[in-house]
């Protein structure tokens, strides 16, 4: 397997001025890597993206919403990679593209870090952890291999412990980690 440097296009700094959506995410996540993400406020949010909170609200009703968005423009990063190499044995595949998303995840791995430490805020547990089950469904499916239903709310096995096993991977200490994951 021949994997490639991931290119950024879009590092958490992707938002503009007309896309208020990326600004409040990324606003969101510089806030989560100082300040945390159980205390913060939409408000704070809002002010740090250069939004009125009717703004936000228009485009994230909730934490959980932004939260979600943020896990889906990960997704989109992970499998804007293409498809893997058919070739490759399974195990490659699957490998190539967790990197992918550990490669999309390094820009923001402070406010990663800090939303997973929150993790007794609500809208991590309700929002975050299908929102990331679905993303491993994604992921199985980038690297060729079925997940048996991406909008089943009873996934197979299969997604539950790459899931398990990526929550397991992200913290301090990633290059062990991902040498373990490669084993």
């Amino acid at each position: 397997m021949a994997r490639q440097p991931a290119d950024h296009p879009h590092t958490p700094r992707d938002g503009d001025a007309g896309d208020p959506g990326g600004r409040i995410i990324d606003a969101a996540l510089e806030l989560a890597a100082v300040e945390g993400w159980s205390g913060l406020s939409l408000a704070r949010i809002a002010e740090a993206a250069g939004l009125t909170l009717a703004e936000l609200h228009a485009t994230f009703p909730s934490k959980g919403c932004l939260l979600d968005a943020f896990i889906r423009r990960i997704d989109r990063q992970v499998l804007a990679g293409g498809p893997t190499d058919a070739a490759d044995a399974a195990r490659d595949r699957l490998f190539e593209v967790l990197m992918r998303r550990f490669d999309a995840l390094a820009p923001c791995k402070a406010a990663v870090a800090a939303i997973l430490r929150d993790v007794v805020d609500p809208t991590v547990g309700l929002i975050g952890v299908p929102a990331v089950a679905r993303s491993m469904a994604w992921t199985l499916e980038a690297a060729g291999l079925s997940s048996a239903g991406l909008a089943d709310l009873h996934r197979p096995a299969r997604v539950h412990v790459l899931l398990c096993r990526f929550r397991r991977r992200l913290g301090p200490d990633l290059g062990r980690r991902l040498a373990r994951l490669d084993r």
